[in-house]
């Protein structure tokens, strides 16, 4: 396996291997990880949804910021909502015209 890494991956590796490194993740990023992992991790069903293209590109962009895979996101999203860890907000009132 080692002979596949490239040099950065060698030295990252060994620093690791000598406990050099130490994570910089916070305990509450690390249970969202955890959660997220949880959430998705017994995949014994396949779906296909139809997205409009504009959501599709918003979901990947909030994957990217959240540093996972959109479908890894897609399928967190979906447990909490149906296990009520996620819950709709009413979409607030639209303004009269010419008021602020």
């Amino acid at each position: 396996m080692h002979s596949r890494m490239d040099n950065e991956e060698r030295e990252l590796l060994a620093a690791f291997e000598r406990g050099e490194l130490e994570s910089i993740a916070s305990k509450a990023e690390l249970a969202r990880i955890k959660a997220a992992a949880r959430a998705t991790a017994i995949k014994d069903r396949r779906v296909n949804v139809r997205l409009s293209s504009g959501d599709l590109l918003d979901i990947q962009a909030k994957a990217m910021e959240e540093g996972m895979p959109y479908q890894t996101l897609i399928a967190s999203v979906l447990h909490k909502y149906v296990t009520g860890r996620l819950s709709e907000h009413p979409a607030p009132l639209p303004r009269p015209a010419g008021k602020r």
